[in-house]
């Protein structure tokens, strides 16, 4: 079965502004992309459910947005083997942190990948590689990716050499 879709799992529709990031950049890879709201909290039987199907559902990578006590991550991890990137998200309680550490704070055995605060794009570029490892097409778009970033790097880094001079 071909796993190279992906899930991008937000706790509310107030996430969807952070990550709208992570599903453009997944698009820019020509990779597939579900998207739901889903909450730890407030249906936790439907994140579970979904956790536990994603694998035969053909999915490769969930990717999971949430603030405060953000457990939605940890939730879906528990219920599948399937690789969980958490994106915490800013919220106005403590500037984000408390959904940081409660994204990357896992008990042994239930691990989640976790980017920045709002690292909605990061999160993406990593179901990505991760995808990579079994799709040559992926791998390809990363490796372009890669040097337009040098590309722009060593742009802006001649404009500065001869402005500077």
């Amino acid at each position: 079965m071909d796993r190279t879709k992906v899930a991008v799992i937000m706790g509310s529709d107030s996430d969807l502004p952070v990550v709208k990031k992570a599903i453009d950049r997944l698009k820019s890879f020509d990779i597939p992309v579900e998207a739901h709201i889903m909450s730890a909290h407030r249906t936790p039987e439907r994140a579970m459910k979904f956790a536990l199907e994603a694998a035969d559902n053909g999915f490769g990578v969930i990717i999971a947005a949430a603030g405060k006590a953000a457990h939605l991550a940890g939730v879906l991890a528990a219920n599948t083997i399937l690789p969980v990137i958490g994106i915490p998200i800013k919220s106005s309680t403590l500037d984000g942190l408390d959904s940081l550490l409660s994204t990357v704070q896992m008990p042994s055995g239930i691990p989640v990948a976790t980017v920045a605060i709002d690292g909605a794009e990061n999160a993406a570029i990593l179901a990505a590689q991760i995808l990579a490892l079994n799709s040559p097409k992926i791998k390809d778009k990363l490796i372009t990716m890669k040097r337009e970033m040098e590309d722009s790097v060593i742009e802006k880094d001649d404009k500065l050499t001869i402005q500077s001079c």
